[in-house]
């Protein structure tokens, strides 16, 4: 690995760390519409993200018109899906409308439940990076690229890191600790960063689906989770306007850099 991808390695992790520390600067509770913007927006980033650094290489990998070009990266996208929806399943966790997912018996209490939530969601960020990194590693994905994803993810992490950290203070949980339980929530994607880069680097041929598994487990958080609690509560437009910026703001930085 060069140096400018172990210091991409820990990006993101970056921007969870920074938005963990708004617990410091800013109220108890989140504004509801800011909330519903940066949820958005960070479904924006996720959507961009999974169509220009992970499904697009994942097709161009084969020559055009192999039959492969379609199966391989579609098996994988749904493979990704699928390991999503077993985690969501097999995971107790709680949603940031206090809404109970995974195992009832559960005896984990709702601060621990929100963290496993956003644990969960930051493997498919995890996994992204990963691959990609390991494609950068083969020659097969340039490292501005890869540069461009660690940059939209740590802009996406910064405001999943404060969603993460402010509710559990609201709990009672003092600043420190919800800023540690936020910092670690984001210590999930360079470990699963590296795990992801150690399997691919190993076995070449399976770079494009594993580009496309990580897509699709990035787009069922964005379908499953960000959208839905963006939207809840009284109807606002915020949602999709902060998924709008995001959208093109990872847009941009992908062509530009890629």
């Amino acid at each position: 690995m060069t140096p400018l991808m172990i210091i991409c390695l820990f990006i993101p992790l970056l921007g969870t760390t920074l938005g963990s520390g708004m617990v410091f600067f800013l109220k108890k509770d989140i504004n509801p519409k800011l909330q519903k913007l940066l949820l958005g927006f960070a479904s924006g980033v996720m959507l961009a993200a999974s169509i220009w650094s992970l499904l697009q290489p994942a097709i161009e990998s084969y020559e055009e018109g192999d039959f492969l070009s379609y199966l391989i990266p579609s098996l994988g996208f749904l493979a990704g899906i699928a390991f999503l929806l077993i985690l969501d399943y097999a995971v107790p966790h709680t949603h940031i409308n206090n809404e109970d997912e995974g195992p009832t018996k559960s005896k984990l209490n709702n601060s621990m439940k929100l963290l496993l939530a956003v644990t969960i969601h930051n493997i498919p960020e995890g996994l992204a990076f990963g691959v990609v990194i390991a494609g950068a590693i083969k020659g097969t994905i340039n490292e501005s690229a890869m540069l461009a994803l660690a940059i939209g993810i740590a802009i996406q992490n910064f405001p999943e890191g404060a969603i993460v950290s402010m509710p559990l203070e609201s709990e009672g949980i003092s600043k420190p600790k919800s800023f540690f339980f936020g910092f670690v929530s984001g210590v999930v994607e360079p470990i699963a960063a590296l795990i992801t880069i150690a399997l691919t680097v190993i076995v070449t041929t399976i770079l494009p689906f594993t580009l496309s598994f990580a897509a699709g487990a990035m787009i069922y958080v964005v379908a499953e989770e960000l959208i839905p609690e963006a939207n809840e509560g009284k109807h606002s437009n915020l949602a999709t306007i902060g998924l709008a910026i995001g959208f093109v703001i990872m847009m941009i930085l992908d062509i530009a850099l890629g």
